[in-house]
């Protein structure tokens, strides 16, 4: 099985490379279409902006590129975000596989944007381990995908959100799997078995 990881100005890149060779995963780091096309799966990472970096996408083909993947594709926060229809972080349209927009966090009493910090999630799909029912998942963001029908996994921060979405071939988790141990190993595996 190959992998490829879509790279651009994502931060968490590495981090995610790391995890897949601990799971002995063989993989390719590429912006290339004809890679990303032959991979039997793709990982859509993602630590940044929804404006800078669908421009990115536009400039190398890969906005045309990523909806049309008929392979199992897994989104990692920014990612599974721009895989939404439109985002709040600077009225972005992004590349609408998912028709959810994204929100932004409004702040309530105490509590702080961004949100990060572990939280537990609550499964409702299949595709994601059963063992993975009120685990404790690392979370960084300031946007959201509201609960839908493709939530596929819930979880509460100001507002309860989707932790994980799914829609056909397209996965996608708000936390970072790759830096949430034991559990974040689960959702890689559980991506790909599928």
């Amino acid at each position: 099985m190959k992998v490829a990881i879509i790279r651009y100005n994502a931060g968490n890149v590495q981090s995610v490379s790391f995890a897949l060779a601990r799971l002995g995963v063989d993989f390719v780091d590429t912006d290339n279409i004809d890679e990303i096309k032959s991979a039997d799966k793709v990982i859509f990472p993602g630590v940044g902006e929804a404006s800078t970096t669908m421009k990115y996408l536009r400039d190398k083909n890969l906005d045309r590129l990523i909806p049309a993947l008929k392979q199992p594709v897994l989104g990692i926060c920014l990612g599974m975000q721009l895989l939404c229809s439109r985002s709040e972080e600077n009225d972005t349209n992004c590349l609408g596989v998912f028709e959810e927009c994204v929100m932004k966090f409004r702040p309530q009493d105490n509590t702080k944007v961004p949100h990060v910090g572990w939280n537990n999630i609550q499964v409702t799909s299949d595709w994601l381990d059963p063992q993975l029912q009120n685990q404790h998942v690392y979370f960084v963001h300031s946007y959201y995908v509201p609960i839908g029908t493709s939530t596929s996994a819930t979880t509460e921060y100001i507002t309860p959100f989707s932790a994980a979405i799914r829609k056909q071939n397209f996965f996608g988790v708000q936390f970072h799997p790759e830096k949430s141990a034991n559990a974040g190993e689960l959702v890689l595996k559980s991506f790909l078995r599928q």
